[in-house]
C-alpha cells in the first residue's frame, strides 16, 4: 500500500555505517515484522515504537507493517534506531512527505510517552554521516550540542515525536520538556589540569616524569605507601601538549561509545584513566555484545592510563591479572577510526587506542 524509508547509524566499534530503514504498510493482518538481524533491545523496538506514535497522537498502522534494517548481513545493535523506525512509519502514512527524509540521519531513542531519549555514541555516529555524504542529522534535544562539534553537517535537536512531524512538516515545532542526559562528564581529570609544580622535593622522581613525557616512554612507579606515586602520576597529563583537532575528536568520539556526557565540547587535553587495581579484565579492556563499549584502555587513547598497585592480587578468580602497561600501546589508527581490534559476532570492532602507561609498585621487606 505505501512505503518509506530513513536513515540511521550501525556502529561496529568506533566505525559508523549507513543503515536504511524500511517501512512497507501492506494487505493483512495487523502486525508488526521486524526484519535485518536485530539484537534484543532493538527487537523490542516494535513495541516501544507503537506506545511512542499512539502516546503522541500519531496513528499506528492497523495492517501488516514490514520493518526492514538494511544491509540485512550487518548485525544491528541498540536503541538510537527507534526515531529513524517511527520516522519511517510516520512517512509511509503521509504525515509528512517522504522526501523530508532525504540525505538526514535519525538517532534515538524512544519513551513510552513519545519523548526522545539520549543514546551513546552520538558523535561517532554523526561522524559517520558526515563521511557517507549526508547532509543533516536529527538527535535526542539534550545531544545536539554534541553533535554539534562536527563541522559540515546540519544538526536539529528534537525532544519528541510532536516536535519530529512538526520539524518535518515545516510547521512551528511545539515545546517539549526534554530527558537530560546522564552519566558522568568526560574528561574530568584532563580538565583539573594538575600541575607537576606542585609537588615539594621528589626532584628525581619529578625529572623523571618530565624525562618520559617528552619521549612518550611508559614508567614503573617503585615505592612504600604514600610516597607519592599516585600524586606524581596524577599530574603527568599537564606535561603533554593539547590536543590537535583531529586528534580531540577521536579522543570525544571514544568517551562518547563509553556513554560519557562530553557537556558539548571536545576533550581537548590528554584524558587520564587510572582503574582501580582490583577491576576486572573486562572493564580495561572493554567488549560487549555487538555494540562493544571501550574500557579504561580505549578510554586512555591520547593520554595517560594509570595502574596502581599492578603487582597486588587479585579480589575474584576470574581476574587473571592486571593488563601490563607494555601492552598498553596499539597499533596506529587507521584514517576512519582508532586500532586495537576485536572481533564480536564475526566481525572486527575498533575500541583500543595508542595511549601512554605508568604503572606503580608497592615497596615490600625483600625489595630490591
Amino acid at each position: 500500500m505505501a512505503s518509506a524509508c530513513a536513515w540511521s547509524v550501525a556502529l561496529v566499534g568506533l566505525e559508523g555505517r549507513i543503515v536504511e530503514v524500511e517501512a512497507d504498510i501492506g494487505a493483512g493482518l495487523p502486525r508488526t515484522v521486524l526484519v535485518g538481524l536485530p539484537d534484543s533491545a532493538l527487537y523490542q523496538a516494535r513495541d516501544r515504537c507503537k506506545a511512542a506514535v499512539s502516546n503522541s497522537g500519531q496513528e499506528w498502522p492497523i495492517s501488516l507493517l514490514t520493518i526492514n534494517l538494511s544491509p540485512a548481513t550487518l548485525p544491528k545493535a541498540g536503541s538510537h534506531y527507534d526515531a529513524a523506525i517511527v520516522a519511517a512509519i510516520l512517512a509511509a502514512q503521509g504525515a509528512f512527505r517522504a522526501e523530508e527524509l532525504r540525505r538526514t540521519v535519525v538517532l534515538g531513542e524512544l519513551g513510552l510517552d513519545g519523548r526522545l531519549r539520549p543514546v551513546r555514541g552520538i558523535l561517532p555516529a554523526t561522524v559517520a554521516a558526515l563521511q557517507a555524504g549526508f547532509r543533516r542529522v536529527i538527535v535526542p534535544l539534550r545531544q545536539a550540542g554534541e553533535a554539534g562539534l562536527v563541522a559540515g553537517i546540519d544538526v536539529f535537536g528534537i525532544a519528541s515525536i510532536t516536535q519530529l512531524v512538526a520539524f518535518l512538516r515545516g510547521v512551528p515545532v511545539p515545546p517539549v520538556e526534554p530527558i537530560e542526559v546522564a552519566g558522568e562528564t568526560a574528561g574530568r581529570h584532563a580538565n583539573r589540569r594538575l600541575d607537576l609544580a606542585d609537588v615539594v622535593g621528589q626532584v628525581e622522581a619529578k625529572w623523571a616524569c618530565e624525562v618520559a613525557a617528552a619521549g612518550r616512554h611508559h614508567m614503573l612507579f617503585h615505592g612504600p605507601p604514600g610516597v607519592g606515586k599516585t600524586m606524581l602520576a596524577e599530574r603527568v597529563p599537564g606535561l603533554l601538549p593539547d590536543l590537535d583537532v583531529h586528534d580531540a575528536l577521536e579522543v570525544s568520539a571514544v568517551h562518547s561509545l563509553a556513554g560519557f556526557n562530553l557537556a558539548d565540547e571536545l576533550i581537548s587535553t590528554p584524558p587520564y584513566s587510572d582503574p582501580h587495581h582490583s577491576a576486572s579484565v573486562a572493564s580495561i579492556v572493554g567488549g560487549g555484545q555487538r555494540m562493544a563499549r571501550p574500557g579504561a584502555i580505549s578510554c586512555a587513547h591520547k593520554g595517560v592510563l594509570f595502574l596502581d598497585d599492578s603487582t597486588e592480587p587479585q579480589s575474584t578468580p576470574q581476574q587473571r591479572g592486571p593488563v601490563p602497561a607494555h601492552m598498553a600501546p596499539l597499533p596506529p589508527l587507521p584514517p576512519t577510526g582508532s586500532a586495537g581490534r576485536g572481533h564480536r559476532g564475526g566481525r572486527a570492532q575498533s575500541r583500543g587506542s595508542p595511549m601512554w602507561g605508568l604503572r606503580t609498585k608497592i615497596a615490600c621487606t625483600g625489595d630490591r
